[in-house]
């Protein structure tokens, strides 16, 4: 399959959970987001050189290949794998940046006031990463054979928990300190127990 096949047959697909359009690099930050999102959720790849409308606009300069790299090994902490593809089409560049899911996770994105954030993929917008899912990663990163106790806290926690709510709620209702709530809905999420879900602008947590 030559280029512009293969580059079609990307763009037909459109923007997903596991693709993205760039039509330029003007800020290695902004697609330092997009690398973590992607490290952090199920990898995916950015065309880098495509509108959102999917027409072809090429890569227009070195400084734009400078700082896709840039975005991958300087901006995200710790540094994202990232493999970089260049096609030709139309007489133009288009580069296929691909980045695999991170076994780092958080990969995290060191914003213009030096500031880090993590951000997750969800359909085809890169979110930043409530604090259940920093805790939920810990929580990966210990032994596989860690238990879940169901002690007084979690009784308490699961008590409160009705409906779909946000983190903010069950601090609310459960009068349990902010930092505790969110390592328990962590623990509970990873054992099964608790579920999250996306609903803009804000994460919803319930009950399985």
């Amino acid at each position: 399959m030559d280029d512009k096949r293969y580059l079609l047959s990307l763009i037909r697909e459109g923007e997903h959970q596991q693709q993205d359009f760039k039509y330029r690099v003007a800020d290695a930050h902004k697609l330092a987001r997009s690398v973590s999102a992607f490290a952090n959720t199920d990898g995916g790849r950015l065309l880098i050189g495509v509108r959102d409308d999917g027409h072809l606009s090429g890569v227009r300069s070195e400084e734009e290949i400078y700082m896709m790299h840039q975005a991958a090994y300087r901006y995200c902490k710790p540094e994202a794998s990232i493999k970089f593809d260049t096609y030709h089409a139309e007489g133009r560049t288009i580069v296929v940046a691909t980045v695999p899911p991170s076994s780092k996770r958080p990969v995290c994105v060191l914003d213009e006031n030096d500031r880090l954030r993590a951000y997750i993929r969800i359909a085809d917008e890169n979110i930043v990463a409530s604090p259940v899912h920093l805790a939920l990663w810990r929580e990966a990163q210990k032994a596989q054979g860690a238990m879940l106790t169901y002690d007084d806290d979690i009784r308490h926690l699961l008590d409160v928990m009705e409906g779909r709510q946000t983190l903010n709620q069950i601090v609310r209702l459960s009068r349990l300190p902010r930092h505790k709530v969110i390592t328990l809905l962590a623990r509970l999420i990873r054992f099964g127990t608790a579920r999250w879900e996306y609903v803009s602008p804000q994460f919803l947590f319930s009950l399985v």
